[in-house]
């Protein structure tokens, strides 16, 4: 039977904070790398992992078209399907699309509202859900489960790493994703966000808050990586992981913070990691 496959990606987070941050788990899977997205935002960047693309290398002295074709030949590896190959994704380019053909149950559970089930990303899903809170890897884990009939794909979209980075103190401002903001409009608001609860460009983060978000977000890492050991314990030993950031974020760098329409190379660095389930600690 092929492998189990388990798509994790942490919503916004940069490569530097993974780095710094103490997460025995996530190194369990392999060296952890830096990559870059495709994308400086939440919904190209995962209708592009969809497609079969992950964060490149970015590799120099090559043409595109082969960064694609290795990127979709690693997929029979992976997987351990002899057969697969580029031509199995075709026409619909579509991951999720493509394992339902090999006999797969796909089930996506998501934090960003930009990926909630009524936009095309949930196309080729048996079951595929918006969780109700922002920061909840704890219940998709308590969720999933895996078959001995068929192998599954899990794909998890996580919000802790996103900001507010599970703070819940009063004197942040409310910054609107482009879900939020969509929403606002429909609802007649004020796009520019001038309510009580937004921020105005006299009271942009200080330096010192930038710094203080940064290191709430490596330690939004660190919390995630304490579920982690209970999700690989969970797992079928045939099941192959892989750990991303969708894109990554700015903190204060030349006068940036967040992502989206931000031009900045920390948006698009991300960790990427993939391996095996390690083993259990009492096999070991």
């Amino acid at each position: 039977m092929p492998r189990n496959l388990v798509l994790i990606t942490y919503d916004s987070c940069r490569y530097d904070s993974v780095m710094a941050a103490d997460a025995p788990n996530l190194r369990k899977l392999g060296d952890i790398q830096k990559r870059y997205s495709y994308a400086s935002w939440t919904a190209p960047s995962h209708y592009t992992f969809m497609m079969g693309l992950v964060p490149h290398l970015s590799p120099a002295h090559v043409y595109a078209s082969e960064v694609y074709k290795e990127d979709f030949a690693k997929w029979s590896d992976r997987l351990e399907i002899p057969d697969l190959a580029f031509e199995t994704f075709l026409p619909q380019l579509s991951l999720p699309g493509m394992l339902r053909q090999y006999g797969y149950r796909t089930v996506g559970r998501v934090s960003m509202p930009v990926l909630n089930p009524q936009t095309v990303i949930s196309n080729a899903f048996d079951d595929y859900k918006l969780m109700s809170n922002h920061n909840d890897f704890a219940g998709m884990i308590e969720d999933v489960s895996f078959s001995r009939d068929h192998p599954s794909f899990h794909f998890f979209n996580l919000g802790e790493t996103h900001y507010p980075y599970m703070l819940k103190d009063e004197a942040l401002p409310h910054i609107s994703g482009l879900h939020g903001v969509a929403k606002t409009l429909a609802q007649g608001g004020d796009a520019g966000g001038r309510g009580a609860s937004a921020m105005s460009v006299d009271e942009f983060f200080s330096d010192d808050v930038m710094r203080g978000l940064h290191q709430q977000q490596i330690r939004c890492v660190e919390y995630l990586d304490g579920l982690l050991g209970a999700l690989f314990d969970k797992a079928p030993s045939n099941t192959w992981f892989m750990i991303m950031g969708d894109h990554g974020e700015a903190f204060g760098e030349q006068g940036y913070f967040g992502h989206g329409p931000v031009m900045h190379e920390k948006v698009f660095e991300v960790p990427y990691v993939e391996g095996p389930r390690p083993r259990k600690a009492s096999l070991i």
